[in-house]
């Protein structure tokens, strides 16, 4: 059962609407203009829901066997990725298909597309492909020693960054060997860049975070998670990193010249027997939302205590969380299928 309210310093999360998939939400995305969600399901549905009342706009056949990430090239074009091999470009306006790319292997692991919008990445088995806006492949990038588990690009930049076991390799759209290699003996499990491009954090499997401070070429290691590392979410100023991997939501203040010798703020407020499933800060703003295991979505300002500032009940396991590009709207994920937007203020 759904229930909203305000919680200590009056921000309030009001549901605008609710929809669904009947399919576990493996990955949503606002498109860019905020007119449209588009939402993959596990079983391998794409849908695109109209943001203002929830209505399918679209459904498209999406991916057989299952999808597995979903992401806007522009507002007019869905990008999804599925176990069948294929990242699939969409009109969203018509629903029709304009490209079925072959990502090497049947396992599409993630998509992205460039911060210009160029190019769109895959990361498929450990074959990381590049392809151009007219599906074009140009470049199928080596040397991945071990399945790709992560694939984001570096911000204000042509940098993309793959994530694989004994660490991170840097590729640029006009070289065919690496621009460089950050070197760690361990499982990367997740990319997270600041906005301003001088920090990368992993999230990783040995229940640890690795950070990188770029400028300087050093590195460090925050341990102490009780479990592996698979959420990572900066805000837009760059001085926040909040990580989960556990029931609290453990955030990182990376102002100057990073973390090291500092104590991070623990946030802890969901259900001590779960874990955190999704974090996002908003685009612009102060608020950080945090969903977990226990079916609640929490919503935090690091920078103004302990406690949260609104919660809602969504009844099943929070899978994804996503803001509007205008930071009024947040749309949660189930993995009951269950796709909600709020309203904060």
């Amino acid at each position: 059962m759904l229930g909203v309210s305000g919680w200590f310093g009056g921000v309030k999360l009001t549901e605008v609407w609710r929809g669904g998939i009947e399919d576990h939400v493996i990955s949503l995305a606002w498109s860019p203009d905020d007119r449209f969600v588009a939402v993959a399901g596990a079983a391998g549905p794409v849908v695109v829901l109209d943001a203002v009342t929830g209505s399918a706009r679209h459904q498209l056949p999406g991916h057989r066997g299952g999808a597995t990430a979903v992401t806007w090239a522009d507002e007019g074009t869905v990008v999804s990725a599925g176990q069948d091999g294929r990242v699939r470009v969409w009109d969203a306006a018509t629903g029709a298909e304009r490209f079925a790319l072959d990502a090497g292997a049947r396992w599409v692991e993630s998509v992205a597309v460039s911060p210009c919008g160029t190019y769109l990445a895959s990361a498929a088995g450990k074959k990381v492909r590049l392809w151009g806006r007219d599906g074009r492949l140009l470049r199928d990038y080596p040397g991945h020693a071990s399945t790709v588990t992560d694939l984001v690009w570096r911000p204000g930049g042509h940098e993309l960054t793959a994530a694989a076991y004994g660490g991170v390799a840097l590729w640029s759209p006009d070289a065919a060997e690496p621009a460089g290699r950050l070197e760690w003996k361990g499982s990367v499990l997740r990319l997270a860049w600041s906005p301003d491009g001088k920090f990368l954090a992993t999230g990783d499997q040995d229940s640890t975070v690795h950070f990188w401070v770029m400028a300087a070429g050093t590195d460090l290691k925050m341990f102490g998670y009780p479990k592996k590392v698979t959420q990572l979410a900066w805000d837009h100023t760059s001085r926040f990193l909040a990580t989960g991997g556990g029931h609290r939501v453990t955030v990182w203040d990376c102002s100057g010249s990073g973390p090291a010798n500092t104590r991070p703020l623990v946030l802890d407020a969901h259900d001590a027997v779960g874990k955190v499933s999704a974090l996002a800060f908003q685009r612009a703003g102060p608020l950080l939302a945090s969903g977990a295991d226990d079916g609640q979505v929490l919503l935090w300002r690091p920078d103004g205590g302990r406690r949260p500032l609104a919660a809602a009940g969504l009844g099943a396991v929070v899978t994804r969380l996503a803001w509007s590009a205008d930071d009024s709207r947040l749309a949660v994920g189930t993995e009951a299928g269950v796709v909600t937007v709020f309203r904060a203020r």
